[in-house]
């Protein structure tokens, strides 16, 4: 156990001690999202995930195609990242991430996959079956899909085709936008106006904060937007608000972004909502006073903070990540003692 986790946890201690826990609800899909939770689980034992589900590539394509069920690999991803750092939970999510190598058809699945769809076949319920998997696996928090149904992402992208560098197309399949070598102007899911998971709406509008981001900004993080009723919970809700960047434009999907231009696409998506806090990384931040601009006109501050692997690598470290979310969360919160 590192310093930094021994002085997280013995903060977390003390506010556990008063009754003092943020409810917490962190949305995105992917790495991204695995990333934050990996963190918030160590600084609140009130946290909940929701989750995208248009993920149609890899093993969650192939289930969601021969089974016509909810991809479950992003949901999976997030069930990993809520494991605790002890041996049980470290071995089970090693588990359920645990890809077959074969010559047959099981080749490229992971166990946790098959495991929810299993579940989820076995119940007839979506969150009662993520909701097992969690007890299962000791998940320090809950894992819910942002909708009940599966979703298609499709995207109007400039020079998808490089032929045509002008043309303006659509692109279907979240692994196709993610890899388009064009500039993507704007995301929608197909169905449009896609049903919410009641829970998922329940859990925002019981939040204290609420985190977005960081990931892939138009296939992981902005879908949530285009969920009406998830949007109308994101927009009504009480909680403060929490927008945390990248530490890096994604090849393709955001390939030359800035930061305050993720910024600027995410309020063409969602006009009317506003985020108390942006979170960035101060060596993935060239312009500040821009992204302060850009915050301002959502209604928010920047916070920059140290939160990228030491490693070199552009990811995010949980405990730097922690640490900030930690002192966001005291800095810009409540007066007082949580409820």
């Amino acid at each position: 156990m590192t310093i930094r986790t021994r002085r997280l946890r013995r903060l977390v201690g003390a506010r556990t001690s008063r009754g003092a826990q943020p409810k917490v609800v962190a949305l995105g899909g992917g790495m991204g999202l695995s990333a934050s939770l990996a963190a918030l689980r160590r600084i609140t034992g009130d946290l909940t995930a929701v989750v995208t589900v248009a993920d149609d590539g890899g093993s969650s394509g192939r289930l969601r195609e021969e089974l016509d069920v909810l991809p479950p690999g992003d949901l999976r991803k997030a069930l990993a990242a809520l494991c605790g750092d002890d041996d049980w939970g470290q071995t089970w999510a090693r588990v359920i991430q645990h890809r077959f190598i074969s010559e047959g058809e099981l080749h490229g699945h992971a166990v946790g996959n098959l495991l929810i769809v299993a579940l989820w076949e076995q119940l007839g319920d979506h969150v009662a079956a993520l909701d097992l998997v969690g007890k299962l696996l000791g998940a320090h928090g809950r894992v819910l899909p942002m909708s009940a149904v599966p979703l298609e992402l499709q995207a109007y992208v400039r020079g998808h085709d490089p032929a045509r560098p002008d043309e303006v197309s659509t692109v279907a399949g979240q692994a196709t936008v993610a890899l388009t070598p064009g500039e993507v102007q704007s995301v929608h899911l197909v169905p449009h106006d896609p049903p919410a998971v009641p829970e998922a709406v329940e859990a925002v509008m019981d939040a204290d904060w609420v985190v977005l981001g960081p990931g892939s900004w138009f296939s992981s993080v902005i879908p949530h937007l285009l969920v009406p009723d998830l949007l109308k919970a994101l927009t009504e809700t009480k909680a403060r608000r929490v927008l945390s960047l990248n530490l890096a434009p994604q090849p393709g999907e955001t390939d030359g972004f800035s930061p305050q231009r993720h910024l600027e696409v995410l309020a063409r998506h969602a006009p009317k909502l506003a985020f108390d806090v942006v979170l960035a990384d101060e060596a993935a931040v060239p312009d500040q006073s821009s992204l302060c601009d850009a915050a301002k006109r959502l209604g928010g501050t920047v916070e920059l903070a140290p939160v990228a692997s030491t490693d070199g690598a552009p990811k995010h470290d949980p405990e730097l990540l922690a640490a900030a979310y930690d002192r966001i969360f005291r800095m810009h919160g409540r007066i007082g003692p949580w409820r």
